[in-house]
């Protein structure tokens, strides 16, 4: 209706008119198409609209057939900050743009020959300014239903697996509980009804802390976390700036080897922490936002201590040769697969799964995420920055160097426990209930013959080196049985005949 503007219907006629063979149009029709056509460009050129060359230069080009992708970089992050504002017509990224288009062919590689249902999320960052470089949600934005590439990957909260190790480590560094040529025994031990176990069911017995970490050993971890106390873990997670979801009411030791969900940015901002040494590094994906300085979590010699020692973890096979510290996880059920390092400017974190959260059988960190994260380093820089030297007041000595204390890990209340070698009564139960006989059998464990067995206070048999034996006792009723072993050390269980 306005100078210069065309009506709907013109303007629908001279996209609707594709430039195909008259023959395959119906005479009289296709006539008067091009007719009205010529009338409506006649318009145009008259009232300034286009050029006669201008005209002349569209018509010679072919209308498009088919129909093509918009181009999408980093669909998801897009997608959540139009979430967050919707009414902002211009978010300004700290993402690179050449890096992110890097890191998404990354991922699409990384998923390629594996199963159609699994999918990838990688997120890298400036750790000492917090900026997020490169964040990638899936392995395709919708590419297969199959792979659900719709689902941000970087947001969801999933279980950690061995991830969060290093910052029990850093915790027990920082509260003189060790150091890291400290000796911890990995046996089998118990905490009421939860009886952690290595990954591959085996005990390595005495060894130093540093190679417990190294081997991501799960029972010395949680003998570590027992004297830190779960709670103070999540309060460390919190104070790093995450949001930790617990699957029920109050954190308990499982925390330690992943019992608590976390997701990608998440564990990327708790490593960003670790680069710092120990201060709380906030991510930012908005220029110009202004972020508080975060608070010291860690001590940095404590944190130090942790770095130096996951930068001496071996590459996965064919990744390029980068000293990184970094550390993998695998969650319960082969669900997730996890690989997060630094050095001593960026901080990258590699997830691998199903979004749906179907277990993956044979997924480990360090065989799948592992090797993506020393290739999304390389696509960050051709060079790593190297790890700070050690702080002034940093202890870099031998185990027999160490202060008495430290050099075996006994926790704070071992003064008060039972020594490992002591008696155990472990015949007839405590609390149990047995048939009165003429005798009641008895057997005891460690401890050092010859031993003495009382009932109800009054010795019954003496002297006596084997483990086993049978007392004497002829009355119903409640009763109590001790043995005391060579050394004064005993056991004593409580029962009930009748």
């Amino acid at each position: 209706k306005e100078p210069g503007r065309l009506t709907a219907a013109e303007a629908a006629l001279l996209v609707a008119l594709p430039q195909a063979p008259e023959r395959r149009r119906p005479d009289r029709a296709w006539g008067a198409a091009k007719d009205a056509r010529a009338r409506v460009l006649e318009r145009m050129v008259n009232q300034g609209v286009l050029s006669s060359d201008a005209i002349r230069a569209a018509l010679s080009e072919p209308v498009p057939s088919a129909r093509h992708g918009f181009p999408a970089l980093a669909p998801h992050i897009a997608d959540h900050m139009l979430s967050q504002a919707p009414e902002v017509v211009r978010h300004d990224l700290t993402l690179e743009v050449a890096l992110q288009r890097k890191l998404e062919q990354l991922a699409a590689d990384a998923v390629r020959g594996l199963s159609e249902h699994l999918s990838v999320a990688i997120v890298v960052a400036d750790h000492s300014t917090g900026e997020v470089l490169g964040s990638v949600g899936s392995a395709g934005y919708g590419v297969t239903s199959s792979r659900q590439g719709f689902v941000d990957m970087t947001r969801a909260k999933r279980s950690p697996g061995s991830t969060l190790k290093p910052l029990v480590y850093a915790m027990a560094f920082d509260r003189r509980l060790a150091h890291p040529q400290t000796l911890i025994n990995d046996r089998p031990i118990s905490f009421g009804t939860y009886a952690p176990q290595n990954f591959d069911g085996t005990f390595r017995g005495e060894l130093r802390i540093a190679e417990a970490l190294r081997q991501s050993l799960n029972i010395p971890v949680v003998l570590l976390l027992e004297q830190i106390g779960p709670a103070h873990l999540l309060s460390v997670l919190k104070r790093a700036g995450t949001h930790p979801e617990l699957p029920g009411t109050q954190p308990g030791l499982a925390i330690a080897l992943g019992g608590v969900g976390m997701s990608l940015n998440d564990l990327v901002q708790v490593y960003a922490m670790l680069g710092q040494g120990g201060q709380a590094r906030p991510l930012v994906w908005k220029r110009h936002e202004e972020v508080e300085t975060g608070e010291q979590v860690l001590n940095p010699t404590a944190v130090w201590h942790v770095g130096d020692v996951l930068s001496t973890l071996a590459p996965p096979g064919g990744a390029p040769k980068r000293k990184l510290a970094y550390k993998t996880g695998t969650s319960y059920g082969h669900r997730d697969a996890w690989a997060v390092g630094y050095d001593g400017r960026h901080v990258v974190g590699v997830w691998l799964g199903r979004p749906d959260g179907t277990p993956v059988p044979g997924a480990f960190g360090g065989a799948l995420a592992a090797p993506i994260l020393f290739e999304a380093f390389q696509r960050v820089k051709d060079q790593i920055d190297h790890l700070p030297p050690p702080p002034p007041d940093t202890l870099i000595v031998t185990t027999a160097e160490l202060p008495q204390p430290l050099q075996r890990f006994t926790g704070r209340s071992a003064v008060f426990d039972t020594a490992s070698d002591a008696p155990k009564l472990i015949f007839p139960p405590h609390g149990s209930v047995l048939a009165l006989d003429d005798t009641l059998p008895v057997k005891v464990q460690d401890g050092k013959p010859p031993f003495t067995w009382l009932a109800n206070g009054v010795p019954v048999v003496t002297g006596i080196h084997r483990r086993d034996t049978l007392l004497p006792v002829s009355s119903k009723g409640f009763s109590h049985v001790l043995v005391i072993d060579a050394e004064g050390r005993a056991s004593r269980v409580e029962i009930e005949l009748r």
